[in-house]
């Protein structure tokens, strides 16, 4: 399994929650340095707890999922 196809898979198992208030997230890049740049789409764009879900929810899965993942990034693009 590449590396695109890990960070995926473990994207969607968090992307249920996400879409269940009404948001989203989209995998954008994978820096050659483990960072792995994404974006919220949906409610989560104008949600207050945006920066709590990518932190304490995205990040935090994905950091489990993939070892070789070092950070999680939003870009607003």
């Amino acid at each position: 399994m590449t590396l695109t196809e890990k960070v995926q898979q473990s994207l969607n198992s968090v992307r249920p929650y996400l879409q269940a208030d009404g948001g989203d997230v989209e995998l954008v890049r994978i820096t050659d340095d483990g960072f792995v740049e994404v974006k919220l789409i949906g409610a989560c764009v104008y949600c207050p707890m945006s920066r709590m879900t990518l932190r304490a929810g995205v990040e935090r899965r994905l950091l489990k999922d993939v070892p070789e993942i070092r950070r999680v990034e939003q870009v607003l693009f």
